[in-house]
């Protein structure tokens, strides 16, 4: 599903439907996704239809730019390095590029979105939430559901410290895309109970292709910052 497509294209998988139908000169995209439609007329020469995989904070409405991923707690040696492989939520992007602009058309995804509260009740930050298994190597996936998620964890703290959770600012999130959506990340241990999370702008495997962010979609100005877990490691 994922793609360029110019003109009409029609993807079936499962649950979702997505497609685009020429009938009396007007070009229709329609899309259907566990029963949740969406349609729109589209006047177009030269655009073309832009299909990938866009950062997962998006449904059921915009609430956030964080991503939590949970996970089984890991205990972490001083001065030690690790990368594991860890899972999170896939939200499909539909844009239309031309030469001189490019507009986000829809935006879907599978399943239920869950948000939680990372930090006290009084000061703490809603979060996209999801919980994943620890993998020592790449694990497979579902690209229209979810993703691999590379991320490299660095104690420069000088205690040995207990970690099961990341919360990352998905402003900073590059994603890419072949057959496996992925995405790779860092994570630096401060102290027992603070880190500093960020995103690489890397493949995790030679040849993927790099998806349109909707924040460059919308125009929005971004700087990459990272972002400080302050609130606990777990």
């Amino acid at each position: 599903m994922f793609g360029r497509y110019i003109d009409t294209f029609r993807h079936e998988d499962g649950d979702i439907l997505v497609e685009t139908e020429r009938s009396g000169g007007l070009l229709t995209y329609r899309r259907n996704c566990e029963g949740r439609t969406f349609e729109r007329i589209l006047v177009s020469e030269t655009g073309e239809t832009v299909i990938n995989p866009v950062e997962p904070v998006n449904l059921p409405r915009d609430i956030t730019d964080l991503l939590m991923i949970e996970f089984s707690p890991m205990l972490i040696e001083p001065g030690v390095a690790r990368t594991i492989y860890l899972k999170f939520p896939v939200e499909v992007g539909v844009f239309l590029e031309a030469a001189k602009d490019i507009e986000v058309l829809d935006v879907f995804g599978l399943g239920t979105q869950k948000y939680t509260l990372y930090g006290p009740p009084t000061s703490g930050a809603i979060a996209r939430w999801y919980r994943s298994a620890v993998y020592p190597e790449i694990p497979p996936v579902e690209p229209l559901r979810e993703g691999v998620m590379e991320l490299s964890i660095q104690n420069a703290s000088h205690e040995w410290a207990e970690v099961s959770c990341a919360v990352f600012d998905s402003v900073d999130m590059k994603i890419y895309y072949n057959d496996l959506v992925a995405t790779t990340a860092t994570m630096k241990i401060i102290t027992t109970n603070m880190a500093e999370t960020d995103f690489i702008d890397a493949p995790l495997l030679p040849g993927m292709t790099r998806s349109i962010e909707l924040y460059t979609a919308r125009k929005i100005p971004v700087i990459n910052r990272g972002y400080l877990m302050e609130w606990g490691l777990s």
